[in-house]
């Protein structure tokens, strides 16, 4: 799939209405006058709207927070609520990856946005004592809407930069995205701290507003491309490419720890250190500080993939976050809160760091693969970000469902943590037979 493919221009001259015919965003005298500040102005709107489509895809990591003894759910359940929106969101990345072009990145925008108001009043309606748990479960599947903003956006963004600036628009892009994880988690902080567990209602009246404002905005200063198209067979050729495969499993262990840690972490120290945190709000106090440094820290990930080479840092990073679950681990058997979060901030640091350059390896994979066939290498790579995308959402779902498992079993997080080991074994061991050690298959420059 591409979203980069010159049509015949219409005419009716360069714009027709919010649709824009001539785009040539790699032309230099057209980028410097025109290009360069409508790029800009679309890009400033999308990461607002996926910003917010961030928070409202992990709201029920906050809610989950506030449902207390009242409403009779154990901690398995709880982690259900946290996987459901997960899934949702993994599944939904792929069509709305094609809806861009389909139906216009401000149209789509617009849209997708909107369609946050279905889960956020859904949510504001049935969280009250009593509910039941299936309708809990199907609140908080909806909320999965907000899990696609995230690649229809990248998709939009991809067709306004010239190739030159496209790791930086992406990586700003996708980094002002994911921060809406921890933002949620200060809002309800801030609720948790004001009005206390019995009001999570507060946090859908502030996030109703930023909704709508987004999709105003989005109408008034975004716009639609003419010559974005979706190349399906782009998408049925790089699936039979194993390289999609590895980078899809690459990609499950970082960005699918991020999302995954991010909406389970403050469920599992309220249940793995339950009398340090008597009460939501405590646990709430840490909940952001992980997501928070794992989005800002992605950029620096691209950087560094850029300088060192994306395979290189992916598998020091896959060391690294081993390092990391096994401190988790170490502090989870000696009750050990202090190197309990430590542990968990490096993971989410280290998650943030290779969401980075896990991306920059696959512009790089197919680039060695087809040198002499640019347009080639662009139109794999970019139908490859939206697999491996959607596929690595999906592991923020298998982080909630071991934790659920290990806490259904072994009454800790233990099982769960020795798990993640293991699988980052797996990814650092894959890194770097497929591309780090010397040999003639070794693809040059991943």
């Amino acid at each position: 799939m591409t979203l980069a493919v010159e049509r015949p221009q219409s005419p009716s001259g360069p714009r027709r209405g919010r649709w824009i015919d001539d785009w040539r965003p790699e032309d230099p005298d057209f980028w410097a006058r025109t290009g360069a500040k409508v790029a800009r102005r679309n890009l400033v709107v999308s990461i607002l709207s996926e910003h917010i489509g961030f928070s409202i895809w992990s709201l029920w990591s906050v809610f989950v927070l506030f449902l207390g003894p009242k409403y009779g759910l154990d901690p398995a359940q709880k982690f259900l609520l946290t996987s459901a929106p997960t899934l949702v969101g993994a599944v939904l990345r792929l069509p709305y990856t094609f809806a861009v072009a389909t139906f216009g990145g401000r149209n789509w925008t617009i849209f997708s946005a909107l369609m946050l108001l279905v889960p956020t009043i859904f949510a504001g309606i049935i969280l009250e004592p009593g509910v039941s748990f299936n309708t809990l479960l199907i609140a908080a599947a909806v909320a999965g809407v907000g899990g696609g903003n995230f690649a229809s956006s990248m998709a939009n963004i991809n067709a306004f930069y010239p190739q030159r600036l496209k790791g930086w628009a992406l990586g700003i892009n996708a980094g002002g995205g994911n921060i809406g994880v921890a933002a949620v988690q200060l809002v309800g902080l801030l609720v948790l701290a004001t009005a206390g567990a019995a009001h999570p209602r507060l946090i859908v009246l502030i996030y109703l507003p930023l909704i709508v404002i987004a999709a105003v905005l989005a109408a008034i200063y975004m716009d639609n491309l003419t010559h974005a198209s979706n190349d399906k067979r782009a998408m049925r050729d790089v699936i039979k490419d194993g390289h999609a495969w590895i980078m899809s499993l690459l990609y499950i262990g970082t960005f699918g720890s991020f999302i995954g840690f991010g909406f389970a972490f403050g469920q599992v120290l309220q249940v793995q250190f339950k009398a340090d945190f008597s009460t939501p709000v405590k646990a709430a106090y840490l909940t952001f500080l992980g997501p928070l440094l794992g989005s800002l820290i992605r950029p620096i990930g691209g950087m560094l993939a850029d300088r060192f080479g994306g395979a290189r840092i992916s598998f020091w990073n896959f060391v690294a976050m081993a390092a990391g679950a096994g401190t988790v681990l170490v502090a989870s058997r000696e009750h050990s809160l202090p190197l309990f979060v430590t542990g968990f901030v490096f993971l989410f640091i280290f998650s943030g760091l290779g969401n980075g350059s896990t991306y920059k390896m696959i512009p790089a994979i197919f680039r060695a693969k087809n040198p002499d066939n640019d347009q080639q290498a662009r139109r794999l790579a970019t139908a490859l970000i939206g697999v491996a995308g959607a596929i690595g959402a999906a592991g923020g779902v298998l982080v909630n469902l071991a934790f659920r498992e290990s806490f259904l079993e072994y009454k800790t997080g233990d099982a769960a943590y020795v798990v993640f080991i293991a699988y980052y074994a797996l990814c650092f061991g894959v890194t770097w037979l497929v591309y780090l050690r010397s040999s003639a298959r070794r693809l040059a420059g991943v």
